[in-house]
């Protein structure tokens, strides 16, 4: 003779506040909706005209800023698809050290385009196929797309027409005199061999 155990009715796993989730229209589109509101978060901030954003972080300390690195470090994302995001964004700003903001809406609106083409019915492995023959077509023609090159060696001219537009994303209409002043500081200090220049050497 066997003893029959009833089994609970909710069977607690996992710590209070816990959702599962399942399915496309689930877990897949909830988490294109989560990085869309990131994205729509900064979007505004984004170029020399965006608006600056008012964040109180969970310390109580206040920031007015534009720079999506001080947004996105300074406000608390919990959803795991926009930590990925942000992840994303703070490994092009130590790369790179700009365009942090446009990792952020660029992902956006490609995971935007994928939720209309996933509710209409395509796989998400097929989207993620063709957004992958889109990046060897875009990398394959930014090779002819280039405008200029700077020479070698370098000259003070060249030097201010490639810093001028990093400057003018940060303070637009003052491009002109600060781009000259950083080409001349830069053509002062900068080695003989540029290349083997180590930029955490430089100090503000």
């Amino acid at each position: 003779m066997s003893l029959k155990v009833p089994k609970a009715n909710s069977l607690q796993l996992f710590k209070e506040g816990y959702k599962h989730l399942q399915g496309i229209d689930e877990a897949l589109l909830r988490n294109i909706q989560a990085v869309s509101e990131l994205s729509d978060l900064v979007r505004t901030s984004f170029g020399p005209n965006g608006r600056n954003k008012l964040v109180i972080n969970h310390l109580g300390n206040l920031f007015v800023t534009s720079d999506a690195a001080t947004i996105i470090r300074e406000i608390e994302v919990v959803h795991p698809a926009a930590k990925l995001l942000v992840m994303a964004s703070q490994s092009q700003e130590a790369e790179m050290g700009d365009a942090t903001n446009l990792v952020i809406i660029l992902a956006g609106e490609l995971l935007k385009k994928a939720e209309n083409l996933i509710i209409m019915g395509l796989h998400p492995n097929d989207v993620l196929q063709g957004y992958e023959l889109a990046c060897a077509k875009a990398l394959a023609e930014l090779e002819h797309l280039s405008t200029s090159t700077l020479p070698s060696p370098l000259t003070l001219k060249s030097l201010q027409t490639a810093i001028r537009p990093v400057i003018s994303s940060k303070q637009y209409g003052n491009e002109e005199p600060l781009s000259k002043l950083v080409a001349e500081a830069a053509m002062i200090v900068m080695p003989s061999k540029p290349a083997s220049f180590d930029v955490d050497n430089v100090r503000v």
